[in-house]
């Protein structure tokens, strides 16, 4: 699918961060989007930055208070995008949205790790099965589902643990290419692609924090605090000097480094993702440090989870992530 004008793509996690550039960019080609989010206040800037330039005449732009794990949620999206774009198909599904949190299979709850897997593999799975039909009705559809490189690497260092969110992103990687071959059989002109970043400048970690507490602000509560310094002590760290307030501060760093500081921008990434789009790519790297790292894990996979290894890669690339 090489030319977007026209066409209605539905993307999930429109709010913020990739899912924002992808719905600004196919607005800015002539593409109808309708873009979902837990957020109202998020979806409309990205409703104000993709008119800041002018809609084309004609051209709709929709958003929808939707939870992609909820099912019946879901089901009013779809029903919603249809009657609001008067229409029986879409040509682009992009399963976008994600949340991190709910890293430990011990020390975090089972609902904290839960709302990760549901949201990050579970949205992926009911975006898919519910807006399926609606690209089999078009004359062409692509699937485009986000995993990341903890899709094939489950660590973000020896710091932190990352259960829930590589165990959703392994899941995603999986089922999207397990569905090349079943498109290719029964809906030949739909095809999929499977998308996997590595650090994106996104507020992905001070959203998911609010996700998962349901707190607005960006103050971390006295429990967060005491977790977070008995993780970090456990890992060797000293904190004994270090007040909470230390730590709040520390946390707002971290989501503000992430954002501010990454080595790929959002903007960046949605463009190599439409360009994989475009050229028909089912596997879709985003950034320097994604393709390097596939390199790596796939020319030592027994050393992949020793320290070592992720002290040697994030001096190599620059992250800090753990």
């Amino acid at each position: 699918m090489r030319d977007f004008a026209g066409r209605i793509a539905v993307i999930t996690g429109g709010g913020a961060g990739m899912g924002r550039e992808l719905a600004r960019q196919l607005v800015a080609e002539g593409c109808h989007v309708a873009i979902c989010d837990v957020s109202a206040d998020a979806m409309e800037e990205t409703r104000r930055l993709c008119e800041a330039g002018g809609l084309p005449q004609g051209l709709r732009l929709t958003t929808h208070i939707v939870d992609v794990s909820d099912e019946a949620q879901m089901l009013r999206f779809r029903d919603e995008v249809a009657a609001q774009h008067a229409t029986g198909c879409i040509h682009l599904l992009f399963n976008n949205a994600g949340i991190g949190g709910g890293g430990s299979m011990i020390a975090n709850s089972r609902e904290q790790w839960e709302r990760t897997f549901n949201i990050c593999w579970g949205g992926v799975y009911l975006g898919t099965r519910i807006f399926l039909p609606m690209l089999i009705a078009a004359d062409e559809g692509h699937i485009v589902n986000t995993s990341s490189v903890n899709g094939f690497w489950a660590s973000i260092g020896p710091l932190a643990p990352h259960t829930a969110y590589s165990a959703a992103k392994f899941a995603v990687k999986g089922f999207s290419e397990a569905l090349i071959g079943d498109l290719r059989l029964n809906a030949p002109h739909v095809r999929c692609s499977v998308v996997m970043p590595g650090h994106i400048g996104t507020s992905i970690v001070s959203n998911s924090r609010r996700i998962q507490t349901g707190d607005s602000t960006d103050e971390l509560s006295a429990e967060e605090v005491a977790g977070t310094r008995q993780r970090l002590s456990a890992a060797g760290i000293d904190l004994s000097q270090t007040s909470d307030d230390d730590i709040r501060a520390m946390a707002k760093e971290r989501a503000r480094s992430f954002l501010e500081d990454a080595p790929t921008t959002a903007a960046a990434a949605a463009r190599t993702i439409l360009d994989g789009v475009r050229g028909g790519d089912w596997r879709i790297l985003v950034g320097d440090d994604a393709h390097a790292l596939d390199a790596r894990v796939r020319a030592m996979p027994e050393r992949a989870y020793e320290v070592e290894f992720y002290q040697s890669f994030a001096a190599e690339v620059g992250w800090r992530l753990g």
